[in-house]
């Protein structure tokens, strides 16, 4: 059963579509959604590439990497039939002007097949260097000149700092009016990230005490058991603080910490995150070290296997400065966070994967059971993302028996409960992109402000060498100068 009727025939067009995000994660997004009804009734995924192909071994090579990364099982039956017939191999060269000249022509032909103009939907799935390439020749062969119809996904990094992030806009802008590009940010994707904003204003208990005066601190964390792996030189020109906390984490933030929006209006909902974005506290150059924690993992042990440091990495300097774990405590200048430090932490080659947000709420200033053998602990919002895929409530209740002992005890919905296949966040994107819903996506507004967040942070550690790194062990919990980060407050990571 399709569910999508309602959705415009649309063209697909997947610049590197032979590369791994494609075969890991954007044909399995495309093809659950598929046999769940969710594409349009009519489309194409037009997938570009260098190498000469025939079209079947293609779509054999896609089908062999549906059966490894599909969360729907992959078999030869009638469903993949059905969605192999809308994939095209098209050999395209990026940067000549007569391959867009070919794909302007197989377009206009799927359109006389649907009989109608077709949305259009660019997928650029390639290294960062060549959207001003594609951008130009799409602009001059004429191929995205609908608003309405035709859109762009643009993977992230979105620039490198934000003077280029600014170029990067305006460079789209020529070609693209705002509204047609789609900066894609698969974390926003994921299911318990997108529950944040339900969970914040569906339930009229937790909104009154969602401010400063209950809430003590917020922690964010994203902790990865694997190193760098085979990415060792694109980590070389990025690093944890441009990897994951100026796009992942600090979008995040924003959803922690947003007004509520008037509507669920695409527009509303980014113009609330950029008003967070502007009220965090720039942190001065000269006080970088006091608010933000760097650090780079060295040799180490995890469950008995040796690993080995970030420097021994291939495509990694002997002597590099590159940062893989970085905490900063941010704070919000505004009426609801006055106050609240905002920490957030990455990093690779941790002690295990998890990721998760952890709201802690203020002690009680008094209580019959503070003292003497009734112990408090403070109440906790916990919200796993990953591996984990629940929201924890800790608070305190007494212990069975005939004493009156405390203990602390926790409420969990759990979605590995839910009878629902829960679908990856590639999904969610790719569906609202092709429904033509911004609400997930990145404003060059929100990007810009984003990048001006970690101007200074950026600038400091790349013009000042850590003498320390190595300054953690491959497998461990980070460097020790991350819990002094929050001792200061008298805090602790949870």
């Amino acid at each position: 059963m399709n569910e999508n009727k309602a959705l415009q025939p649309t063209s697909i067009i997947i610049f590197g579509a032979t590369g791994d995000l494609a075969k890991r994660k954007l044909f399995p997004a495309f093809y659950n959604l598929f046999i769940e009804g969710r594409m349009p009734e009519q489309f194409n995924i037009v997938a570009l590439g260098r190498a000469e192909k025939d079209n079947d071994d293609f779509k054999n090579y896609i089908k062999e990497n549906l059966v490894l990364f599909s969360r729907n099982q992959v078999s030869i039956d009638t469903e993949w039939e059905k969605f192999q017939s809308h994939i095209t191999y098209f050999r395209h060269q990026i940067d000549e002007e007569n391959s867009y000249k070919e794909l302007d022509e197989k377009l206009k032909t799927l359109d006389n097949d649907y009989g109608i103009r077709a949305n259009r939907l660019f997928y650029l799935s390639i290294a960062p260097n060549f959207v001003s390439i594609i951008s130009g020749h799409l602009k001059n062969a004429g191929l995205a000149p609908n608003p309405a119809q035709d859109r762009i996904i643009i993977e992230k990094p979105f620039g490198h700092d934000k003077s280029s992030a600014i170029e990067l806009n305006s460079l789209l802008s020529r070609t693209f009016e705002e509204e047609q590009i789609y900066r894609i940010d698969h974390y926003l994707g994921k299911e318990t990230v997108q529950n944040i904003l339900a969970f914040r204003f569906g339930n009229s208990i937790f909104e009154p005490l969602w401010n400063c005066k209950y809430v003590e601190s917020v922690q964010i964390t994203v902790a990865e058991e694997v190193g760098v792996e085979s990415r060792g030189g694109f980590y070389e020109g990025t690093g944890a603080l441009k990897d994951m906390i100026q796009n992942h984490l600090l979008q995040v933030l924003c959803m922690i910490a947003m007004e509520q929006p008037a509507s669920l209006d695409a527009g509303e909902i980014r113009d609330r995150k950029v008003d967070v974005l502007k009220s965090i506290r720039r942190i001065p150059l000269d006080r970088v070290s006091h608010y933000a924690v760097r650090g780079q993992y060295g040799k180490g042990t995890l469950d008995g296997k040796d690993l080995k440091a970030y420097r021994e990495e291939d495509g990694v300097a002997p002597d590099s400065n590159t940062e893989t774990f970085a905490a900063i405590k941010f704070y919000l200048d505004n009426e609801r966070w006055e106050g609240v430090p905002f920490y957030v932490r990455t990093g690779k080659r941790m002690k295990e994967k998890h990721s998760y947000i952890t709201i802690q709420f203020k002690p009680l200033p008094q209580s019959t059971f503070i003292a003497g053998k009734h112990p408090l602990s403070q109440n906790k919002l916990i919200i796993n993302i990953q591996p984990l895929m629940d929201i924890r409530l800790q608070f305190m209740t007494k212990k069975p028996g005939l004493t009156v002992e405390l203990k602390p005890v926790e409420m969990v919905f759990d979605y590995f409960s839910c009878k629902e296949d829960t679908p990856e966040a590639y999904e969610t994107l790719l569906l609202d992109a092709l429904e033509g819903d911004l609400t997930l996506f990145m404003r060059s507004d929100q990007v810009e402000e984003a990048w001006d967040v970690v101007k200074n942070i950026q600038e400091y550690w790349e013009n000042n060498p850590d003498p320390s790194f190595p300054n953690y062990a491959a497998g461990s919990n980070g460097p020790e100068q991350c819990e002094l980060l929050l001792q200061r407050e008298e805090h602790s990571w949870v």
